[in-house]
Parts: C-alpha cells; structure tokens; sequence
C-alpha cells in the first residue's frame, strides 16, 4: 500500500510573490463598451437564447447558466452579477477553479499564474493566502450549513470569517456522539470534528478572522450572497490549487460541494419550459446536468409530470460541423463524437443548440438580447 503525499512538508509562498497575468480593474468587462465578435451562427443563438429566457422567465421558468472559469478569468463576473440581480437567470454554476479565481480578484485584484513557470519550480498553485482562507471558508462553511459557493461569497462580504471557541465545537461532536442524536446532529459533529482538527493544525484563534477584500465590487460570489441568489461550485478532487495546500480537507469540501450539487438538482428538476446555457465548460458542466436531470425526472415520473419542453444552448471555442439538431449524434467514427459536450447534451432531449464562439462576445450578446 502506498503512503498519501504528505502536504505538511510542502514549502507554501505569500500570494503577493506571485506574477499575475490577469488584473480585475483593467480586465473587466463592459458589455456597453466591449464589441463581441461572432460568427453569423453564433450571433444568431445568441439572440434566440435571450428570446428563450425572457419567454421562459414571464412563465416563470428558470434560466440556468453553467460556465467554466475562464468566463471568470476574462473578467465576466461583474456581467454575471446583473443576470442574477436582473433574475434574467436564475442559477449560475461554476467548477472550483471559477471560485478560486473570482476569490483572487476580491481579494488582491489580480489572479492567473504562469502555469508553465510555477510547475517547472514546484510552486504552482502553492500560495498561503489562497490555500488558507479559502480551505478555512469552506471549514466554516459546512460547519454554518453553507454550500460551497455560499461559504466564499459569505467570506467577501463579511469581510472575514467567525471562527467558532473550541468548547463550542466540543459541544456539538459530543452532541452528534449521543445515543438519541439524529442525522442532524450527527452530520453537525462531523463538521465540527473537521474544523476543530483544521483550527488546531493552522493554530488560528476563536473569534472574527479579519480577511480583507478590496475588491469585492468585482466578487460574483460576494454578488450572489448578498443577494441571496443561487451561485454552486462543482469541484472535483485534485483538480483545484487550494488541494496543494496544508490546511485542505476534504470532509469540508465535500460537505458544501454536496450541498451545491442538491441546489443545483432543485433547479433542473424545475426545468420544464426552461433554458439552460452551458458556456465554456467542456466537463463539469454536462457531467453534473446529465445525473440531476436524471434525478429529476425519477421523481417527476412518479409524480405524474414530465421534464421535456426546455432549450439548451452549448457555447464553447471548439469548431463543430456537425449539425446536432438536424442529424442527431454522430458516429463513433467521426471526431464531433468525441465532442463530450456535444455528445451529452443531445441526449437530454429538448432543444440543443452549439455555437462556436468566445465566451466574452456570446455572453455580451446574450446580454445586449436580453435589454
């Protein structure tokens, strides 16, 4: 049996020794002053996908919006903010690599590493202001109930995080070790026994744990929390750099991640005369749609009702010649197949478009659309 990889011998740098290539101020997006640039095709889904959504927002149907992080990285957050506190969508969900980012910019205004230069020296991703409060964000996230996304934004806009008194924690683990405790408090003395262990590790004290946010105008996370609007975080293991750190865990994460992932399931399974849009994400997006309609539908079925009449709209840089609404799905034999996007969304039925475009320029489309 191998032995895991020991985090606590790992060399952790402050973040403000890091090169940025990307700056908030500089890079935000202003969709009255940026000019997309779309193919005809393009352009014309993204009018049809904003005709969608107002058609499906005055029957009160949800708009979903599922994005990778490069949406954040090329300064969309702001524009994603409207849609939420427009409620011309209704859902936004993004992987962690998207909170990662939005977080860097609330936090020190720029974010975006030099993957090449910091793997070569062993550095990438290993920086302790990142790897600390967001992994102590989601600690004290799934110990408040939070979901993923929640535990971020509620951090920006508190400016900081509550950190429990070790006797309240003790409490609560001893509450959940009682004979009559119920899953309640079972699953509160879990969260308690992974952030006692966390709080020890980092030798942080109980009270308010300033973390300052200058710019936190930009913080889609900080946007949707205070606006009490659904944004979910969609991680996978080892894909996002606060696992490089010592203080990760992943008991926390998964607790708020499965939250998310419930919300997320609530939406869709409301997705009858809706629309959902999946911008720039090749894995998470489909993968995560795919089970929750599934779920959805198992129990829409034994209730009497269907979940059919809905539009997806699939944006990403990829070229596709493939006509997926006329032809259906190709054979294994032609690379579109291997589309895994494509490929997944034209199994779930309703309306499936693709469009091969920028998400910068098909977002700023779809908003100009929308008015």
């Amino acid at each position: 049996m191998i032995s895991p990889f020991d985090r606590g011998s790992i060399r952790v740098l402050p973040l403000a020794e890091r090169r940025n290539k990307l700056d908030i101020a500089r890079d935000a997006v202003d969709p009255a002053a940026y000019e997309p640039e779309l193919s005809p095709e393009a352009l014309a889904d993204a009018r049809a996908a904003a005709r969608e959504a107002r058609a499906a927002r005055a029957r009160g149907a949800p708009v979903i919006l599922a994005f990778g992080a490069h949406s954040i990285k090329n300064g969309l957050g702001p524009l994603l903010a409207r849609f939420l506190a427009e409620g011309s969508v209704t859902h936004l969900a993004t992987n962690g690599a998207g909170i990662i980012h939005d977080w860097e910019f609330a936090y020190q205004g720029r974010t975006g590493e030099d993957v090449r230069r910091y793997v070569g020296e062993g550095q990438f991703g290993i920086w302790e202001e990142t790897g600390t409060y967001l992994n102590l964000a989601l600690a004290v996230g799934a110990w408040r109930g939070l979901g993923y996304g929640e535990s971020v934004g509620a951090m920006v806009v508190e400016d900081g995080l509550p950190i429990p008194s070790d006797a309240e924690l003790a409490r609560a683990i001893a509450a959940g070790a009682a004979p009559e405790a119920g899953e309640e408090e079972l699953a509160g003395a879990a969260a308690a026994a992974d952030l006692r262990a966390l709080l020890k590790r980092s030798g942080i004290e109980p009270g308010f744990l300033r973390v300052e946010h200058p710019y936190k105008r930009y913080c889609l996370s900080a946007a949707a929390w205070a606006a009490d609007r659904p944004f979910t975080c969609h991680p996978m293991f080892g894909h996002d750099i606060i696992y490089t750190h010592p203080l990760n865990r992943g008991a926390p994460i998964g607790r708020a991640a499965d939250l998310d992932f419930l919300r997320f399931a609530a939406s869709v399974s409301r997705l009858e005369g809706g629309v959902y849009l999946s911008v720039g994400s090749a894995v998470m997006s489909p993968m995560i749609f795919e089970k929750a309609l599934s779920m959805s539908r198992n129990v829409a079925k034994a209730e009497g009702r269907e979940i059919r009449d809905f539009s997806i709209h699939v944006v990403d840089l990829a070229r596709s010649s493939w006509d997926w609404a006329k032809d259906g799905e190709p054979p294994m034999d032609d690379p579109a197949y291997y589309l895994r996007y494509c490929k997944t969304f034209s199994r779930m039925g309703g309306r499936m478009s693709y469009a091969s475009a920028d998400n910068r320029s098909w977002l700023v489309a779809f908003a100009r659309e929308l008015g």
